[in-house]
């Protein structure tokens, strides 16, 4: 037997081992699927219909679980975002999942969209964060997704306003890492005459532009998917979005990855009208503001410290009802359910002149 026989056996017998095992993983992933339709029957049976069927803090335990028994040559975020596709298609069985975003579609929203809930959601783009709230707290989704907070620009003021006022509650968190494209429907960079995208995305990529195109005017718009519709129209535009929205747009990446920080995330919070249960991690956020006297926020994170309960965020911020009062964006580690954590949180609504529990959700199972 030669050389070119013997190799031609041997990838024969892998091939069809692989074969035999893609039928068994298929009739794996099918027997899931039957037991997530069980579910739905069992929440629905008698005719009661049980509409809460996305449950934020037994996937993250699902997800943690995949990726602490994880022993194959795939990393384990690789492993833990098949199986969000395993478990999203199985959750649609179950009741679609419809989630308000800042489209239009190819945003960076968009994105955060499908990391967390998988493909089979059913994404409905708005026109702006606001409307995010709002498309959630009338129904018309079961929930939304919102920017948070940017690791070299900082808080998205648009979804703080929001947060102070909604009804609606933090039910999970998503890190996105920000890879910006140079778009254009032309090839030839000196030919831009003005680029456009959303402010965040701006000044994220500030020292790029200035360096590398500094004859060009710069424009904020609503989104960076909405400046690549933009940009689809007029040769003299160049926008700054995501090498899907190139795709999606039928526009030419004439740089990549411009973004000034290599280490460029952005934070989403989903926010929903239903209270998650603890999930053994969790991170628990509110809004404070305190007397302005002598050592009054010292007292109030001595709530946490004397109970190492650790603090992962704060962030302040003028208030919009009093002058030079400020608010405080709070972030701890632990459960609003946990004893201790209750226990902090009873104290320092106690010692505030205002307060605002805005949920308890997991930490996120994936990396940015």
């Amino acid at each position: 037997m030669t050389e070119q026989n013997t190799e031609q056996q041997q990838l024969t017998e892998i091939r069809n081992k692989i074969d035999l095992i893609d039928q068994q993983i298929q009739e794996l992933i099918g027997q899931r699927a039957a037991c997530a339709q069980r579910v739905a029957d069992i929440k629905t049976q008698g005719g009661k219909v049980e509409t809460i069927f996305y449950r934020p803090e037994r996937e993250a335990q699902v997800l943690r679980a995949v990726k602490e028994r994880n022993t194959s040559l795939l990393p384990d975020n690789e492993m833990a975002r098949l199986f969000r596709e395993i478990m999203s298609a199985c959750l649609a069985l179950e009741q679609p999942i419809s989630v308000a975003y800042l489209g239009p579609e190819g945003s960076y929203s968009h994105a955060s969209v499908i990391k967390q809930f998988g493909s089979s959601a059913h994404p409905v783009a708005v026109s702006s964060i606001e409307e995010v709230f709002a498309t959630v707290e009338k129904g018309e989704a079961n929930y939304g997704i919102v920017p948070v907070e940017n690791s070299s620009e900082g808080v998205v003021k648009n979804t703080e306003n929001e947060m102070i006022h909604t009804g609606l509650t933090i039910s999970g968190e998503v890190d996105l890492a920000i890879h910006h494209c140079l778009l254009s429907k032309g090839g030839d960079i000196e030919k831009v005459r003005k680029v456009v995208a959303h402010s965040q995305a701006l000044g994220q990529c500030e020292h790029w532009l200035k360096n590398n195109m500094p004859w060009a005017e710069l424009e904020a718009v609503d989104s960076n998917a909405l400046a690549a519709k933009m940009a689809q129209e007029d040769d003299t535009l160049a926008a700054i979005a995501s090498e899907q929205a190139a795709q999606l747009y039928g526009l030419k990446i004439l740089e990549s990855h411009i973004e000034d920080r290599r280490d460029n995330t952005t934070k989403f919070w989903v926010v929903g009208r239903e209270s998650t249960q603890p999930s053994g991690q969790d991170k628990t956020a509110m809004i404070v503001s305190i007397p302005n006297k002598s050592g009054a926020l010292l007292e109030l994170l001595a709530c946490f410290a004397d109970r190492n309960i650790s603090m992962t965020r704060i962030i302040s911020r003028l208030s919009t009802d009093k002058k030079w009062d400020y608010l405080f964006f709070i972030d701890i580690l632990g459960h609003q359910a946990d004893e201790n954590v209750g226990q902090a949180l009873e104290e320092v609504k106690a010692k505030s002149s205002f307060f605002k529990l805005l949920g308890s959700y997991p930490v996120s199972p994936f990396e940015a």
